[in-house]
């Protein structure tokens, strides 16, 4: 069998072109906090923290209740990231909350999920179908195989 690597041909692996080619970011930003102590004694990244706080509350994503007997304490944490333009330089600070999930039960800790995220793939798909008219049942976010042309 001929492969690449017996011809001489190598290409860079995708994840790790853009650190290679690209600018670092610049020395005058942030890095990336270790805890949350650190990025609230940063401006930036408190700023980034009370835009993702502010986002929350403004979507209604969770409310406060009194904690139910026999319930979990989920627990939470922030991930930080640095944000680039496609040229490698400093776009925003990105401040993420996140719960850990996996330590819930179906209706002791909670009692419906929502996930506000449509992934674009999704969308055309449904795009286009309702535009062809083809295949894809209103209730269904799954198309059928006639409309993958199986």
């Amino acid at each position: 069998m001929v492969t690449r690597s017996r011809v001489g041909t190598f290409k860079p692996n995708p994840r790790n072109a853009m650190t290679l080619t690209s600018p670092p970011i610049s020395s005058t930003a942030s890095p990336i906090p270790k805890s949350v102590r650190g990025a609230l004694k940063d401006p930036n990244w408190h700023a980034a923290m009370a835009t993702e706080f502010e986002a929350l509350q403004k979507n209604r994503t969770w409310r406060l209740v009194d904690r139910p007997p026999n319930a979990h304490i989920v627990t939470d944490k922030w991930v930080f990231r640095h944000k680039l333009k496609p040229d490698g330089t400093l776009e925003r600070y990105k401040a993420r909350w996140v719960v850990h999930g996996f330590t819930q039960r179906a209706g002791v800790d909670f009692g419906e999920t929502f996930t506000p995220v449509v992934k674009p793939a999704t969308s055309a798909l449904c795009s286009q179908s309702q535009h062809q008219g083809t295949g894809l049942r209103s209730n269904s976010m799954y198309p059928t195989h006639s409309s993958l042309g199986i």
